[in-house]
Order: C-alpha cells, then structure tokens, then sequence
C-alpha cells in the first residue's frame, strides 16, 4: 500500500476474556425470591443477565454498571431477589497510577473497542500528580459537528528534507520496545500486528529481531542499545525506523536486566549469549560521551541504511532540552523522550519514583527550546512513560508532544493485573511477560492481535471525540496548546 493512500482501518471484533470470570467492579446476587419473571433480562442493556432453560442467569458481572444503569435491575426487580455488592477482587486490583478501574476500562475497550459506557473511571488514575492532576478544558461552543473521517489524528514522523523514508502513522502513538526474553514471542507478535493493523509501528526492544517478525518489517523499529544484543546490519537494512536508546525513563543511568530464568536457548540465540545467565545492557553506550559522537552514530545508522528514519531515546534529565536540540543536530528525525512514569514490573520503583524529570514538564521544555532553536517543525518529539488512555495521549500532546509511544497499556489489553512480577520466567501468571514454553501457551495470537487492535480502536474514537469537543479538525492542532489544559492545582488555588 502506497504511503500516501487512504488507509482503511481494521474491523472490529469483539473479543471477550479468556477466562471463565472476569474480573468486575460488580457483583449480582439473586436469591430464592427471584420467580424467573425476566425483568432483569429485559431491562439490562449491557448484557448482564441473560435467560437459560427459562430462568434468568447472571452471567456476566464484569459488563455491571452499578451505580450508573439508568435502571438497576436490582431496583426493578418486583421481588426484590436482586442485590449488588462492590466485589472484594476488584478492590484489591492495581495500584495508585494503573488503578482497578483503568484495568478494567481497559479490558473493556480491549473486549469491545468501546469507551465504558459507564461503573468505571477511565480517563485519570489516583496517583495524585503526573497526568491525574492535569485536565481538557473543553469550551461552550467551540465543539464541531463534522464526521470522524473528517478528523485527522495521523502524524508525519520525517520532517526532513532528505532522502530517508517519509513515513506516516495513522494514529498519534506507536508501540514502545519490549524486548524478546523481557515478554513472549506471542505478545511481541500480537503488538507487531495490531500495529500493521493500525497503519502504526511497534519497536523490537533490545533483545534482538527474531525471524517471526519479518512478515511485519515494515511497520518494525529495531532497537539499538547499549548491550547491542541481536544488532545486525541486515535487521537494520530491512526496516523503516532505526531507534537509538540511550536511556530509559524507568530507570536512568541503570542500564538494563535480564535474569537469568528468562534466558532461555530461544533468548540466548537471539541474544548470542549463554542459556540461564543474566543479561546486562551497561549504561551509557561507551562511544558517545558529545554530540559529535552521537552524531557518528546517527551517521552509521544512514550509512547502513540511508533511507532509515532515526530515532533517539532519551530519559528526561534536567538539560532535556539540550539532549533533543542536539539529537536535531546530528541527524536524528525523532527525539523520543522517555518519563519517569514508564516502566513495567520489572523496572526497580527506587529508579521509577525518584529518578528523572516527570514526562508532563520535559515535554513543554523542549518543545519551547525547539521553538526557539527555529528547528521545531523539523524534528518530530514523541513522548512516552505512563500514558494509559486516549486522555493521556491528549494531554502530553497539548503539552507539545506530536505524538505518544505505548506500552503497558498493550499488556493491560492482554490482561495483565498488574502483579509486578515481570522480571521472572515464570512470574507472569498471564502469560505475557514470561518465556516459559508452557505459560505462553496462554495466550492465542489471533486473541492478542485483536485485543490490541480494540483498544487502539477505542483510542481513536475517543480522540476523535476530543478534538470534535475542542474545535479542532486535526492532532497538529493540538500540539503545544498548553490552553487546553488546566492543572487542578491552579484550580484550587483561585479557589475554584
């Protein structure tokens, strides 16, 4: 398909949990009262209650609205059998950033491609700062009334002048590196195929480029690391985006892990390295230490491959601005840059609470230094690092980001409860984050593909919805526009 044709996005399907009962905020209890009249069956619009052998059954307690149905079949109920009940479960799910009702949010957009029609919060966590404290000032009157094709959220990657690959994504955000041995081979090929789905990219990670992701070479960013694990120029030559990772906003200055349970022959071929021994990837690359080193970087890249669009991935330190002003300079096409908020549960939480500037300050920072370098429209800033919702990716691009890159949010549509064991062969009860042969079985490709593909769906569609609410007919619109946003701090402050 010709870079410039109108893209057609995938059809949805629904794709429900691959375990018997889901996880919900809601639990339904009936009782011997209930005379199988059906009332519940007949007023219940999400599906919830569903009629067998000629009696009503409650069969799916995770789709319950609670609070928000319009008419609560406990309510209605003429014999008072129905009774709900906040579920233990959920209460003990997630955490302060990813909370219960942004993992079950997004089960549901993964499930339906559908925004919760309601019962959950999925638009800000409880963190208490980052994203959490930020919100969309959206206007009385400036909404628009157009059709959503008539909104463009797609975004150009190279804005040089030069021979490299001019590339364009059809949604704002692509999909950030996991690497082969930091999650199964069928989660990295279900992100590689929603991403092809999307008309989007997704990034190998460090571990190398197995041979199960050519038939997606086109829409594959192969990673270049510190520990220069599975690098090779042909992997190079095959691709359209090389990224450079110089750091990770999860963890700064640490470099990376990979226990040794996770090596496994698969791993260790990949890797070139030796099956059941830790893996490390030092901090910093040794051969850049100024921008003229990392412009020779940036210049092997071009070499090997001189239609290649290079990415830069950075951390967020204090002289950010001077980092992405440099990586402009020395050739790169993109400046990624990675906050503190980022990282899965194999990223140490000393590093994530206490290292690194947060991604909602460094992104304005460079976006202004770029400005006022002249260079701003040249150089394309994506931003990544706790971006969980569609809400998110607004919000840091009105900070002045062009566009986002995802990542646990992938792992969340996949089902992941967030248990923080990511680090181990076999600590991913999900199978997801594991290498381990028998819990990746878990996980059926066609199911994760099209998991991934709801969600960024919904994504879309809620985009699209943001911008109609701003008066905007496109995401370029958007960038920068710090007047979209208002801090709930400043709020209190003018004592609103």
């Amino acid at each position: 398909m010709s870079e410039h044709k109108r893209f057609g996005f995938p059809e949805v399907v629904r794709t429900p949990s691959r375990f018997r009962n889901p996880i919900g905020k809601y639990r339904l209890y009936r009782t011997e009262a209930c005379v199988a009249c059906g009332k519940c069956v007949e007023v219940c619009k999400y599906g919830v209650h569903v009629m067998r052998r000629g009696r009503p059954f409650v069969k799916n307690h995770y789709l319950c609205v609670g609070s928000d149905c319009p008419e609560p079949c406990h309510k209605i109920c003429p014999e008072g059998a129905l009774s709900i009940r906040k579920n233990p479960d959920f209460e003990a799910l997630g955490d302060f950033r990813w909370t219960a009702d942004l993992l079950a949010s997004t089960w549901y957009m993964a499930e339906t491609a559908q925004v919760p029609p309601g019962g959950l919060e999925y638009k800000t966590g409880n963190s208490g700062g980052g994203f959490d404290r930020l919100r969309l000032v959206f206007r009385k009157g400036q909404e628009i009334d157009v059709e959503d094709d008539g909104i463009d959220i797609g975004v150009e990657l190279n804005r040089r002048d030069e021979i490299a690959h001019k590339i364009r994504i059809e949604v704002p955000f692509y999909g950030g590196g996991m690497s082969y041995g930091s999650i199964s081979i069928t989660t990295m090929l279900s992100r590689m195929k929603a991403a092809k789905a999307m008309g989007t990219f997704c990034c190998t990670g460090e571990g190398g480029y197995p041979d199960e992701l050519k038939p997606y070479d086109d829409h594959v960013i192969t990673q270049v690391a510190t520990g220069l694990f599975g690098v090779r120029e042909e992997t190079i030559q095959r691709v359209r985006i090389v990224e450079f990772k110089y750091a990770q906003g999860a963890k700064p200055g640490l470099g990376g892990h990979l226990l040794g349970d996770k090596v496994t022959p698969g791993v260790a071929r990949m890797r070139e390295a030796v099956v059941g021994y830790p893996l490390f990837s030092p901090f910093p690359f040794h051969s850049v230490y100024s921008v003229e080193d990392h412009k020779k970087h940036v210049d092997w890249i071009k070499a090997i491959n001189p239609k290649a669009v290079v990415s830069v991935k950075v951390s967020t330190p204090t002289d950010v601005d001077m980092v992405a002003v440099g990586s402009y300079y020395a050739g790169a096409h993109i400046i990624h840059l990675d906050g503190s908020y980022g990282g899965t549960g194999a990223a140490p939480d000393i590093a994530k609470k206490n290292i690194a500037m947060p991604i909602e300050y460094a992104v304005p920072r460079v976006h202004r230094f770029l400005q006022e370098e002249g260079v701003r429209d040249k150089i394309t800033v994506v931003a990544s690092g706790g971006i969980r919702t569609p809400h998110d990716v607004a919000k840091i691009i009105a900070l002045g980001a062009d566009a986002v890159v995802t990542g646990t949010a992938d792992l969340v549509a996949l089902e992941c409860v967030r248990c923080h064991n990511c680090e181990s062969g076999r600590g991913c009860a999900r199978g997801i984050a594991t290498t381990d042969a028998e819990l990746m079985e878990l996980i059926e490709l066609e199911w994760g593909t099209q998991r991934i593909i709801n969600m960024f769906m919904a994504w879309r569609r809620e985009l699209i919805r943001i911008l109609k609410k701003l008066g905007m007919r496109s995401i370029k619109e958007l960038v920068g526009r710090t007047d979209c946003l208002v801090h709930l701090d400043y709020l209190k402050e003018a004592g609103n």
